[in-house]
């Protein structure tokens, strides 16, 4: 429940004080990015979201009696050097030296009050052998160093950065709860929601940026979270980070060694990292962002099915990783790669389509169908499970109290609070409705149920072709991240709740959430409808919750 709650309650905070700080940005003209040749937007934008996630993580770790550990004693107070110079670079320009400074000195905060440090390298080093202080510490300071410069340094588009880093902060945090690490679980899941938060406004096209604030918060927090996970006494391979945060690391590097064969300065600004090579590779921006997603993707999967292998297999893998990205881009440059985009199958169905979205048909039916159809699926998954778990009933009473009180009090906030509770409640849902489901003595309640999912499947797809509107649903790289994290959760759930098909509940997750960012895309700010239809299904699981029925 801990767990759960730091997650939400660090989302809910930076979902919070983002439009706030944007606006004090904004009025004061402070911390705004201003465009320049090397970037990509053409209009300033505030460079406020690291200061959200920063208080959000503070306000939700520090309260809890976790702050009692030297490690966060010692993380909270090196990463308060970090964010004050990202900070004073954020608002008046305060040069790399500044900033490089801070880093080291928060990284001997780490190494000599909370007692990090890189000892052990496990079988790179002969059986038994750990590496000595004056070698240790050392090696863990430039890592701290290097790493928080790393993730700094790929904070270059859109959600790319903070996408990344959501992504390692959720494997770190599972890793760590396998391997009862409380402090690092909590604080991992802490900023892991808290990017969630920010990403809602940072997602192409922007309305703020992390800063440098916060780029060197999650590049800093990252590193120091992934050695205290696998420097002490756990079966973990301690050559993990180099999977979970070796993306920015490769970039980084990468860069360097091309400005040092150019004899240029290193910290001299340029486009020569990876993501501006996928744009020059004619890739629209999401679709770069999305691309090292992806490839991110792979490297946390990775580490967790290395996570108890040999150090040589993973730095291999690695090393084989490293090698693959560097002979693509190498492969893209030297070929002059150019990607084009084919409309064959648009430019054939355009006319008969276009016709029928003119005359408003099909859009009708489907979308009202689906409108009445989604809420309807959503609470009859609610009488399926045989029992529901008391925690599950209490928050459903904090989720179906923030829907009403957005409904009466402040419906311009209705869409974001129905997110907001949807999120969360979607998966938890379907885990429960396909792992402990009735016995139900017919073979075709199954083949029912799954046709039902089809439909709205269909019905979805079918708005989505024949609507009218410029701006409803639009995927974005923000959306495969929770797709992703909703094809993993079930799977991770079978780990401590036993059922047969984990898939079965992925896909329905998947379904349901589309469905619905469909709708709340048609309806835009009108979701009021939408919010009162998911109400009984919210009741329902608090009734039966509280019940014991």
């Amino acid at each position: 429940m801990a767990i759960l709650s730091s997650a939400l309650f660090s989302f809910f905070i930076s979902l919070a004080l983002i439009p706030i700080l944007t606006r004090v940005a904004v009025a004061r003209g402070i911390g705004l990015d201003k465009p320049d040749a090397r970037k990509v937007h053409t209009a300033p934008i505030p460079r406020v979201g690291g200061v959200a996630i920063a208080v959000s993580v503070y306000a939700v770790v520090l309260p809890g009696p976790v702050h009692e550990s030297r490690f966060v004693v010692a993380f909270a107070i090196a990463a308060a050097v970090v964010i004050a110079a990202g900070l004073l670079d954020d608002v008046r320009g305060a040069g790399f030296r500044v900033k490089f400074l801070a880093q080291i000195a928060a990284a001997l905060l780490m190494v000599f009050y909370g007692n990090l440090r890189i000892h052990n390298l496990g079988g790179l080093l002969p059986d038994g052998w750990l590496l000595p202080d004056f070698v240790a510490i050392p090696l863990t300071v430039i890592a701290i160093v290097g790493v928080t410069n790393a993730v700094n340094l790929s904070d270059g588009l859109d959600g790319l950065a903070g996408g990344i880093c959501l992504l390692s902060f959720c494997s770190l945090g599972y890793l760590a709860y396998l391997d009862g690490n409380l402090i690092v679980t909590l604080l991992s899941v802490a900023l892991a929601g808290s990017l969630f938060g920010f990403l809602r406004y940072n997602t192409y096209p922007a309305n703020l940026f992390l800063g440098d604030t916060g780029s060197q918060l999650l590049g800093f927090s990252a590193i120091t979270l992934s050695l205290d996970l696998t420097q002490g006494a756990t079966p973990l391979s301690p050559l993990l980070p180099l999977l979970v945060l070796g993306f920015p690391v490769l970039d980084t590097v990468t860069v360097m060694a091309q400005r040092i064969s150019e004899r240029r300065p290193l910290f001299a600004p340029d486009r020569n990292h990876f993501h501006h090579r996928l744009m020059g590779f004619g890739l629209p921006h999401a679709e770069a962002v999305l691309i090292i997603y992806v490839i991110q993707v792979l490297l946390v999967v990775g580490a967790y099915l290395l996570r108890f292998r040999s150090e040589w297999l993973i730095l291999s893998t690695y090393a084989l990783f490293s090698a693959a990205i560097l002979l693509a881009f190498h492969g893209g440059d030297t070929g002059h790669l150019n990607f084009r985009r084919y409309d064959l199958i648009e430019k054939l169905f355009a006319r008969p389509l276009r016709s029928m979205r003119e005359r408003g048909l099909f859009i009708r039916v489907t979308f009202r169908t689906l409108q009445v159809a989604l809420p309807l699926l959503l609470f009859t998954a609610t009488l399926l499970p045989r029992n529901i778990p008391g925690e599950f009933s209490v928050v459903s009473i904090v989720w179906l109290a923030l829907l009403l009180a957005a409904q009466i009090f402040k419906p311009a906030w209705m869409r974001g609070a129905l997110m907001f509770v949807l999120y969360p409640f979607v998966p938890i849902l379907m885990v429960l409705s396909v792992s402990s489901a009735r016995d139900i003595q017919s073979d075709l309640f199954p083949t029912i149920g799954n046709l039902f999912f089809v439909a709205v499947v269909v019905l979805a797809v079918l708005t989505l072709r024949f609507t009218r509107r410029t701006k409803g649903f639009k995927a974005t790289p923000t959306d495969f991240l929770i797709l992703f994290l909703a094809l993993v959760f079930p799977y991770l759930l079978a780990n401590y709740i036993p059922f047969e098909n984990p898939s079965m509940a992925a896909v329905r997750i998947i379904v349901l959430f589309f469905g619905y960012e469909v709708l709340i895309g048609e309806l835009r700010t009108k979701v009021v409808s939408l919010s009162e239809a998911t109400i009984p299904s919210l009741a329902m699981i608090v009734f039966r919750g509280l019940a014991g029925w």
